[in-house]
């Protein structure tokens, strides 16, 4: 199952989150402020890591490897952010995310990684669904595939 969406190609791995930049997500220049470009990747990156689960999930953030934001995002604007895993151990996932490019600009607005630790009822790791598999290297995460290596093993 394959679309395709502001140029890039959807797989059923890929999750497409749409967010309206409101003034209460503005710093006081008017675009998109730091603590809100987190809560919308981790928005995101979440509902990825779900979906990709599926209802087995009971997925809690573990650690935000790396956000980068590389232009400013005005109000107003609707941003799009691609979600998919590229990591999966027995009970860790890290989602990679990139931002769709904004209107009049090359390249993401923003990427980052964001590591999710799959917990039973008691709050302790447990294992994931048998049968998943990540995102192989493929040109649209190639970059993130790459930075993730270096970042994966850092405390």
């Amino acid at each position: 199952m394959m679309g395709s969406e502001n140029g890039y190609d959807i797989d059923v791995m890929t999750t497409l989150s749409h967010r309206l930049i409101l003034p209460g997500d503005a710093n006081h220049y008017g675009t998109l402020y730091a603590g809100s470009l987190l809560r919308i990747a981790l928005e995101s990156a979440y509902a990825a890591a779900y979906r990709y689960v599926g209802r087995e999930a009971n997925i809690v953030l573990r650690r935000v490897l790396n956000l980068e934001c590389y232009y400013p995002v005005p109000t107003g604007n609707v941003v799009e952010i691609l979600g998919t895993p590229l990591h999966l151990t027995r009970a860790y996932m890290v989602i990679g995310l990139i931002g769709s490019p904004l209107e009049d600009r090359d390249g993401p607005w923003m990427d980052g990684l964001m590591g999710f630790a799959q917990v039973g009822a008691d709050g302790k790791p447990a294992p994931f669904p048998d049968g998943l598999e990540v995102c192989s290297k493929g040109q649209r995460w190639d970059a993130l595939l790459d930075r993730l290596e270096k970042l994966i093993h850092l405390r």
